[in-house]
């Protein structure tokens, strides 16, 4: 009988050089990686690795702080999240979700038996800035260089991070996950 072949996901680590020194958040983060691509069809993702050579550079406090775990930046190919108050400004503009420009958004690849405190957390907001540096624009092609630091340019409800649960059988779970407090979405 003849062996199964290895999954996606398998040659996607075992193809990447040096998967057999990686870390295991590293092998996470690649398969968050993968299943956002093929399953969700995001674009332009990236890794962004904690060393201290590739240190995120947060520009809202001016320093670089070193994120606990790998993280990925990408666009959705839809809209993750609109903030209540863009909900309201939507609606009297009749405008749908489907119409809105997706935005760059910050995956926190975890798996479900890693335990997470607030301080981890809060960690992880202060090592990234609101949007990814120098993402690649999803209909233009071209690198966005809007200053992350500008009030008016600064997402609504602050930092945000769609935090993905790998479980044991494999199955990735997303929650959205803001920095502050964000009032209700209105129904």
């Amino acid at each position: 009988m003849p062996a199964c072949s290895p999954s996606a996901s398998t040659e996607l680590i075992e193809n990447d050089r040096g998967a057999q020194q990686q870390e295991p958040a590293l092998q996470l983060a690649l398969q968050v990686l993968h299943n956002l691509q093929y399953q969700h069809e995001w674009t332009n993702l990236q890794v962004h690795q904690s060393s201290p050579q590739n240190d995120v550079f947060n520009e809202d406090t001016d320093s670089s702080i070193a994120s606990p775990k790998p993280l990925i930046s990408g666009f959705p190919p839809q809209r993750i999240y609109v903030h209540p108050d863009e909900q309201v400004e939507m609606i009297k503009a009749s405008i749908k979700e489907s119409e809105m420009d997706p935005e760059p958004e910050w995956v926190l690849p975890t798996h479900i038996r890693e335990k997470w405190s607030i301080k981890q957390m809060a960690r992880v907001f202060d090592s990234i800035p609101f949007e990814p540096p120098s993402t690649p624009s999803r209909k233009e092609g071209t690198i966005d260089e809007r200053p992350t630091n500008s009030e008016s340019n600064r997402r609504r409800g602050g930092k945000r991070v769609l935090l993905a649960t790998v479980g044991d059988d494999s199955t990735i779970v997303y929650y959205i996950v803001h920095e502050k407090i964000v009032k209700p979405r209105q129904n």
